[in-house]
C-alpha cells in the first residue's frame, strides 16, 4: 500500500488528443499521440499501445486522463512525456476518459 502523500504526488490531468500517428520504431504496435493539456502544461507526446481498440480517427478529439509527472522515456522513435491511463480487457486497453467534458489541464483527484 502507498500512503496518501505518495498518491497525491501523482499528477493526473485531463487532456485532449490533437494528433495521432504510427510509432513505426516501437517493438509492439503503438501510436504517437499528441495531447493538449492547456496553457500551463501545453502539448505533450506519448507512445501508446492502444492500436487494438482505437484508430487515429477515433482518438483525435477524445479527452483522456494522463499522468504528467513521470520522467520522459524513449519508446521507438517517440519521446514519451506522459502516460495515458487505461484498463486492460480481453481485447486491449480501454482508455480512461471523463464522463463529461473537462477543461484541458484539469487535475484528477
Amino acid at each position: 500500500m502507498i500512503d496518501i502523500e505518495t498518491f497525491d504526488s501523482i499528477d493526473m490531468r485531463v487532456g485532449t488528443v490533437v494528433s495521432v500517428s504510427t510509432n513505426k520504431r516501437a517493438r509492439k504496435p503503438a501510436y504517437k499521440v499528441d495531447i493538449d493539456f492547456g496553457k500551463d502544461i501545453g502539448i505533450k507526446s506519448t507512445s501508446a499501445q492502444i492500436t487494438d481498440l482505437y484508430t487515429p480517427e477515433t482518438l483525435v478529439g477524445m479527452q483522456v486522463v494522463c499522468c504528467v509527472n513521470l520522467p520522459a522515456m524513449r519508446i521507438g522513435s517517440v519521446k514519451s512525456e506522459v502516460r495515458i491511463l487505461g484498463a486492460d480487457n480481453e481485447k486491449g486497453c480501454v482508455l480512461l476518459t471523463p464522463s463529461l467534458p473537462a477543461e484541458n489541464g484539469n487535475r484528477i483527484f
